[in-house]
């Protein structure tokens, strides 16, 4: 009988199961395309304790009891699906973990319907991509504390390794886990975008080349920008096309994809009614990337006169390494927020400290930053948004100039910087003490008598105003 059940052979799904292999546990494989069962079989599994399976049945009697499923499967109705066929041959007590980018609300849905069943039921998000998937991923399982430690034994020895431990924690009750990746995900959107806009300017302001653009990004991932994502953007740039000995970067079609997690992140900040300006523009980024022809057809029509000034290379490098270093406190203010008002809305309970060690390893937002974000939260557990410090005050007052400036020059030169900007204007709105709030509540009283508060005596106020 094997340790645990794996459905799912796609890129994911194949190496999470030849990682569990690799530390030491048996695992039985389904797909329901039998050719992949049996191809990945034949020719990946190697020396592993790895059997493949060709129907649900017997699949799921191989396995030990209580039995344990990951589901590496596409989000949305094939889970629901899988589930349905799974749910005839389990017993009470049986657990299914789903490995994917699912919704949470659909998580919280399917918890309590397996819960009526007595089945138990675990959302776990897994960050790291296909390398992190074989090597080591971090691992955000979420659900009952009965469920996680059923496999807190196998996930702590396939999760990535840091100092600080695996890279797996129990994130906490229900959707946390999915919930939690999700917000990474959204985290993520931020980053790359904020990284692609300082490209921007670097290759159409400074004029710099794809290979001398991945030395700034290599030098910065020397320093405090050192990530996954700066070391990734580096090797992007320096890649060359077999055919055209190009850039391939210079190659690629510029419209961006997306699967949905970055929408659900400023979703759920509408929802909760928490501020995420630069998650949500992120996903704007991507979505007016999408439109391609209009962006062409209108580039045509508009005569752009640039500056003729010439500007300081090592100035604008700098200031593009203090904008993003910017950028990503807020987009993890931000992201954090979001987080910490869920765990109270949904009873999640989740303990923010313990996520982030978990992202210090595996996934694809592990950075440098994380280290000083970690030192804030645990100062003070309620200071959430990560601004009620004076050393990330500090640190973001020292930066303002450089972000000013960066997004000036790329005004000049047309050059969009979303994430960049609304970074700024977060930041100006939190740090100010009085907004323009108080002229949209007389616009709103005036044409809908929506009332308003006054700032000189208690109470509810209505103007006639005409």
């Amino acid at each position: 009988m094997n340790d645990i059940g794996l459905i799912g052979l796609g890129v994911m799904g194949k190496n999470l199961a030849l990682n569990i292999g690799n530390k030491g546990f048996s695992v039985s494989v389904f797909n329901m395309t039998t050719r992949k069962t049996k191809d990945f079989i034949e020719k990946e599994i190697e020396n592993r304790d790895i059997t493949g399976y060709c129907d649900i049945e017997s699949f799921i009697q191989s396995l030990k009891k209580p039995r344990k499923i990951v589901l590496m499967i596409k989000a949305g109705e094939p889970v629901d699906g899988m589930i349905e066929k799974l749910v005839p041959y389990l017993d009470k007590g049986d657990l299914i973990i789903d490995g994917g980018n699912s919704y949470y609300f659909d998580t919280i849905r399917r918890i309590k319907e397996l819960n009526d069943k007595g089945i138990l039921f675990l959302g776990m998000g897994v960050s790291g991509g296909e390398a992190g998937a074989l090597h080591g991923p971090s691992l955000m399982p979420g659900g009952t504390k009965k469920a996680y430690d059923l496999v807190e034994d196998i996930l702590l020895k396939i999760a990535a390794q840091t100092e600080e431990g695996p890279c797996c924690t129990y994130v906490g009750d229900g959707a946390a886990g999915h919930f939690v990746k999700m917000i990474h995900n959204g985290i993520e959107y931020g980053m790359m975008q904020a990284i692609s806009e300082a490209y921007d300017i670097l290759k159409k302001v400074l004029k710099l080349s794809s290979d001398e653009i991945a030395d700034v990004f290599g030098r910065w991932d020397e320093g405090e920008l050192n990530s996954f994502l700066m070391e990734i953007s580096s090797k992007v740039m320096r890649h060359k096309d077999e055919e055209t000995g190009k850039p391939i970067v210079e190659l690629i079609l510029d419209k961006a994809g997306q699967k949905g997690t970055g929408k659900w992140t400023t979703e759920a900040a509408f929802n909760i009614g928490i501020p995420a300006p630069s998650l949500s523009v992120a996903v704007e980024g991507r979505i007016l990337s999408y439109f391609k022809e209009d962006r062409v057809n209108l580039s045509r029509k508009i005569n752009k006169e640039y500056p003729k000034d010439s500007y300081d290379k090592e100035k604008i490098i700098e200031g593009l390494e203090d904008s993003l270093l910017f950028s990503y406190l807020i987009l993890f203010s931000q992201g954090l927020w979001i987080i910490s008002e869920a765990s109270k809305d949904y009873d999640f309970n989740i303990d923010i400290s313990e996520v982030l060690r978990i992202w210090k390893g595996g996934c694809i937002i592990r950075c440098e930053m994380l280290d000083f974000v970690g030192e804030i939260v645990k100062r003070y557990n309620e200071n959430v948004n990560l601004l009620n410090d004076d050393r990330a005050l500090k640190f973001l007052m020292e930066k303002t100039d450089s972000v000013k400036n960066v997004v000036n020059i790329a005004r000049d030169f047309y050059i969009p910087t979303l994430v960049h900007n609304t970074a700024l204007d977060y930041f100006f709105s939190m740090i100010e003490e009085r907004l323009p709030a108080n002229l949209i509540q007389a616009q709103r009283d005036f044409f809908g008598a929506h009332t308003y508060n006054r700032v000189d005596k208690e109470g509810i106020y209505h103007t006639v105003w005409e």
